[in-house]
């Protein structure tokens, strides 16, 4: 399934009804008076978070959607019948935005959370309710309202614990397949992973916690280079980082170092957001089963530890398993004391 997280689209509620001018006109029945009906309310447009859903894609080829008008009303005193809610089901963890002005009207982050989007017009009064006893047969009605119309951005952002960060080619993609039952495809080049992946990491106890695999993240990505500034959004709602770091990196590219790389991905999750640098981080020091990359990654991994306020270090190598089981302990613990 093609994955798709963002789309424009158009709701319209329905339209109220009209109310009817009617007289009663039956046998034996002299002066029978107005006998207008109501007019009934439009259906609203009505957004349900679903968890069946991971993509936006039905939104991307159906951008126009419409609740059903409330029927007039009708002579013999009859109302007309109310315009069905449309319910429009879409992921967890989908934000809405005005088009116009990217403001955010609500974002739908729990199962089953409802956001009405257009609300439908009220239907007219009928002439029978203006009837008095000076104005015993009036010929007029009230007329019904229009529906609520906006054109709305849809943005999903996954929901995910523990979210995977780093550049390219840096092993995400190994480490969920080797901790979940997530398949993502696994290639020696870079930007293999064009989309978020998700899996569910199942932990001691009968507890689980889901991981996310970001892609995309290089320097300038919080400007758009890459497809970090696409898929940055979907970091945002992670509530622990594990910062993923290729300690072979330099042997393919000399000008390539573990700290630059360090810092170049920290900076850009501080430009999109000062809060997302503030998360909990983690660093794996990945490729460790190769002799040069532990050395390097060792070196490495001393630095950071004499660093103020260090970060939660680990030597794996995602490939051999060789430090992964650690590393989900550690991501473990600090989720389920961040609930206690």
């Amino acid at each position: 399934m093609k994955f798709v997280d963002q789309v424009r689209i158009f709701v319209k509620a329905g339209d109220g009804g009209h109310g009817a001018v009617a007289f009663r006109r039956e046998k034996f029945i002299a002066k029978g008076g107005p006998s207008g009906g109501d007019g009934a309310n439009g259906g609203s447009v009505i957004f349900r978070a679903d968890t069946q859903l991971t993509t936006l894609l039905d939104y991307r080829y159906q951008q126009h959607h419409r609740a059903p008008n409330g029927q007039p009303g009708m002579g013999s005193d009859c109302n007309g019948r109310g315009g069905e809610d449309l319910v429009l089901r879409v992921p967890v963890g989908t934000v809405f935005k005005d088009a116009e002005t990217h403001e955010i009207l609500s974002d739908l982050a729990e199962p089953g959370q409802e956001w009405t989007a257009a609300r439908g017009g009220r239907g007219g009064l009928g002439n029978m309710n203006f009837a008095t006893s000076t104005r015993q047969a009036p010929r007029f009605a009230q007329p019904g309202t229009p529906g609520e119309e906006t054109t709305l951005l849809l943005e999903l952002k996954l929901l995910a614990d523990v979210g995977l960060i780093g550049y390219p080619n840096a092993g995400k993609s190994t480490l969920i397949s080797v901790v979940s039952r997530a398949k993502p495809k696994i290639a020696d080049y870079p930007f293999t992973t064009l989309v978020p992946n998700l899996g569910v990491v199942g932990y001691k106890d009968h507890k689980s916690f889901v991981v996310a695999d970001i892609p995309g993240l290089i320097e300038g990505a919080s400007e758009g280079a890459g497809l970090g500034h696409q898929f940055l959004r979907h970091v945002e709602r992670c509530r622990i980082l594990v910062h993923l770091v290729d300690a072979s990196a330099p042997d393919l590219d000399p000008e390539r170092a573990l700290d630059t790389d360090f810092a170049t991905i920290n900076r850009e999750l501080a430009r999109y957001s000062q809060e997302l640098a503030g998360r909990p981080q983690i660093v794996a020091l990945n490729k460790c089963d190769l002799p040069e990359a532990r050395e390097r990654a060792e070196a490495f991994a001393k630095k950071l530890r004499r660093r103020k306020n260090a970060p939660k270090v680990f030597l794996i190598s995602a490939a051999t398993r060789d430090g992964v089981d650690a590393l989900v302990d550690a991501c473990a613990e600090v989720l389920w004391s961040a609930q206690a």
